[in-house]
């Protein structure tokens, strides 16, 4: 059974970083390409970020391009989203997911495990 557990959230002034985690229990964390999606009040949860298998690849929402940055260690089973410039429209909960395939997708029914979410506020 595979467990995402995300953590790092909090309340934080527009301009400021967070760094989210999302830690994943099993063997098969470097096989799988992991995503971060998010979702805010009476939203649609919304595509963040995407890494390959293997750390060498990554896309980005083009609402975050350039402020956020998905890095994975593959030798600690560990996910992370460094959160840079926020704004409050990035106020959301955040989701860690994990893949079914290798290579990375926008779509939220290539992810096959969720984690509970951790959430995110920004003022302004």
């Amino acid at each position: 059974q595979v467990q995402l557990v995300e953590s790092g959230g909090g309340l934080v002034q527009a301009g400021g970083s967070l760094r989210l985690s999302c830690a994943a229990s099993g063997r098969t964390f470097s096989s799988y390409a992991m995503g971060w999606f998010r979702q805010a009040p009476k939203k649609e949860r919304e595509f963040v970020a995407a890494i390959n298998w293997s750390g060498g690849s990554t896309i980005y929402a083009d609402s975050v391009k350039g402020r956020f940055t998905l890095t994975r260690d593959n030798a600690k089973n560990t996910l992370y989203l460094q959160m840079n410039s926020l704004k409050p429209e990035d106020t959301a909960v955040y989701y860690c997911a994990r893949s079914g395939v290798r290579y990375y997708s926008d779509a939220k029914e290539s992810y096959a495990y969720w984690g509970q979410g951790t959430q995110v506020t920004v003022s302004s």
